[in-house]
């Protein structure tokens, strides 16, 4: 096994830039330049689009930004000491000791386990200590080669197994046994934060007198918790930030459920929530359907507004929906790029796929055409998902796993009622209430286990679909034609104007709620797309240009006028090109933190003519993403390319000029720690 660190990959007391962007592009750049990595790019993309997930900063002066990338070729740890230190988000203050954590995509559970033990390492006050104090880079690697020795699992438990606890004291008597809970942590990432969070709430247990044993579900392999110890424990803690493998195991169990970042920050707090649990009837607990108890949603979507809770079981719906359309769209599009629009028309697929082979070509050996009927067929179909897709996954996002089936059903039943997108929507909501509701009755023991095979699927579908086929498809068709008609009839002022509204909204936040609004429209409009009504693939085309403007604007801008940025903001800015080409609006995010005044109405207003021009000019895409690596899927490339060339031009020239007008000196002669003032 290659070596994880060298004295080449650790750089001590220097200063990486103001912001954690500006460390790991750092980082990043010495793992390249060791050979590594395949290039600096990939693999700081991969870190910062981790980073703005969850802030990697954790008590202590410590940071772990990591990540699995296919830029990188071999398991590495970059280790740097900050003067001055950089804020990564921790409660207690900035890092000045990181640890940037790169693995391959594919990398093996023995990789894993010592990046794990590294990660659990860094929360022993020893062991910081001894890095602040080294004087040389071999002193850091000596340190970190002796903490990835084997040594034991710490967060496996902190008291004997259960059995040896069954009883103690005379015969005849047994000695109150101490509280048991169980924990499960998991992060996105499965290296870091998961292994942390587990050694922060063994410590905290330890102190606190509490058994308590943890199951860790990162992305080496998985020990389960025994069963009997989850029987025999008082209440669980799940300090993830993904779903949990196997939760059924914990079902009816008193929780306490926050992200894993928490595991680290507030391990005690954790604890002695799940104490009060365990005592308290009313508690919230792991919920399962068709059991002993309702299934119950969590304390935190109790108190959540209902317009935060519809959103986001929308936007479940809609995010196992986009695969379907993704592949589907591209495949259509490919279809008509080698077939010709005649495929959806005149000659259809279906009669080519019917009456030729590969053996028997149409046309008297026409490949193409043969090949891209092929292609039209097999993305049709895929498109075909997209209504039930979304109503199956709204069900899940309300009732979980019992609500597939009844959504699933009544996305169908929206389809042959013609309702479309808006019926999948409405039949989602029906099918999710009624397989949650249905879920919470108290039926006899012999009876649970048919509860979610039987019983919620059948009278979810019948309720859902019901209502759907005798009530409300109709009047949802009624509307969802008109409103395909009034797309369909835009065109001049109408259509300007629904362009410069999605332009506004894809900016106004870089990525965030608002923009995902909008791109969910775009994408959930998709399927109703044809070679007679290209109205929704415009809509997309426009949405797509627009959120590209930003990244690519702010690229331009740091080329403009280099002083306006900084050193780090230059760096952003050339990985910013990469990003808004292939549609990744969050590129622009870096720089919208550091200046938010400037950049995010300097972004809305090309972001506006950028969708306006689209919409004008009739651009269509069937393509969800992508950026300009979905050429093939662009109706009117050139006027695709131009409407994001003039956004981006002027965003970028309206943001430097907001830089003139409102920083008289240039940012490279004021010191660092102005930097920041300057640019706010």
């Amino acid at each position: 096994m290659t070596t994880l660190i060298t004295t080449d990959l650790v750089v001590l007391d220097a200063n990486l830039g103001s912001d954690a962007a500006s460390v790991i592009r750092q980082l990043a750049t010495v793992i390249a330049g060791t050979g590594r990595a395949t290039g600096v790019d990939g693999l700081y993309a991969d870190a910062l689009a981790r980073e703005q997930k969850t802030s990697t900063g954790v008590p202590g002066g410590i940071a772990i930004p990591h990540c699995r990338s296919e830029a990188v070729l071999e398991a590495t740890l970059a280790m740097a000491r900050l003067k001055p230190a950089v804020d990564f988000g921790a409660k207690d203050g900035p890092a000045d000791i990181i640890f940037f954590i790169a693995a391959p995509a594919g990398a093996d559970n023995e990789h894993l386990k010592l990046l794990s033990k590294l990660a659990r390492s860094l929360i022993k006050k020893d062991f910081t200590a001894a890095l602040r104090a080294a004087a040389t880079p071999a002193e850091i690697v000596a340190l970190v080669e002796e903490a990835l020795k084997d040594k034991p699992n710490p967060a496996a438990s902190t008291t004997a197994p259960v059995e040896a606890q069954a009883g103690s004291g005379a015969a005849g008597t047994a000695s109150p046994r101490p509280m048991r809970l169980v924990a499960v942590t998991a992060c996105p990432t499965g290296i870091a934060h998961t292994y942390m969070a587990a050694d922060s709430l063994v410590q905290a247990a330890q102190e606190a007198g509490i058994d308590l044993q943890v199951e860790t579900q990162g992305s080496g392999a998985v020990t389960p918790l025994d069963p009997a110890v989850i029987a025999a424990a008082d209440a669980v803690i799940f300090a993830v930030d993904v779903d949990v493998r196997g939760k059924e195991r914990f079902a009816g169990k008193p929780l306490v459920n926050s992200p894993v970042k928490r595991g680290i920050d507030e391990p005690a707090k954790m604890i002695q929530e799940a104490l009060a649990a365990a005592t308290d009837p009313h508690a919230r607990r792991v919920p399962h359907f068709g059991a002993e108890e309702a299934a119950e949603h969590s304390q935190e979507v109790a108190s959540e507004h209902l317009g935060t809770k519809i959103k986001k079981v929308l936007l479940t719906g809609v995010s196992y929906m986009i695969p379907f359309v993704a592949g589907g769209g591209l495949l259509i599009a490919l279809g008509f790029l080698l077939g010709g629009y005649s495929i959806a028309l005149g000659t259809t697929a279906n009669d080519i796929l019917t009456h030729n082979t590969l053996l028997n070509l149409p046309d008297g050996g026409n490949l193409a055409l043969y090949l891209g009927a092929v292609a039209f067929k097999i993305g049709n179909l895929s498109m075909g998902f997209l209504v039930p897709a979304l109503a199956g996954y709204i069900a899940f996002g309300i009732a979980d796993r019992p609500g597939i089936a009844p959504g699933f059903t009544a996305g169908a039943i929206a389809v042959f009622m013609g309702s479309g997108f808006l019926g999948g929507l409405v039949g989602g909501l029906l099918a999710g209430l009624a397989a949650y509701w249905i879920g919470s009755w108290k039926v006899p023991r012999w009876l649970r286990g048919l509860m979610p095979v039987v019983i919620i699927p059948l009278l979810g579908s019948i309720i859902a679909s019901g209502a759907m086929l005798l009530f409300l498809g109709g009047p949802i068709a009624a509307l969802s034609n008109g409103l395909n008609h009034w797309l369909t009839g835009m065109s001049g002022a109408s259509a300007v104007v629904l362009g410069v509204v999605l332009g506004l909204m894809m900016c106004f936040d870089l990525g965030g709620p608002v923009n995902k609004v909008a791109y969910a429209f775009a994408v959930a409009g998709l399927g109703a797309g044809s070679a007679l009504n290209h109205a929704p693939w415009q809509i997309m085309a426009a949405v797509m240009a627009a959120g590209m403007v930003p990244p690519l604007a702010m690229a331009l801008a740091t080329v403009i006028d280099k002083k306006r940025f900084s050193l780090a903001e230059r760096e952003n800015g050339k990985a910013a090109w990469l990003l808004g080409a292939s549609f990744i609006t969050e590129g622009a995010i870096p720089f919208a933190a550091a200046d938010p005044l400037r950049v995010i109405p300097a972004s809305m207003l090309g972001g506006a003519f950028t969708g306006a021009i689209c919409m004008a000019a009739g651009v269509t895409s069937q393509a969800p993403h992508g950026g300009i690596f979905v050429f093939f899927a662009i109706g009117n490339i050139a006027m695709f390319l131009l409407a994001i060339a003039i956004g981006t031009v002027i965003t970028a020239f309206t943001v430097v000029a907001l830089k003139r007008w409102a920083v008289r000196a240039p940012v490279d002669a004021v010191a660092p720690q102005q930097l920041v003032s300057q640019n706010s």
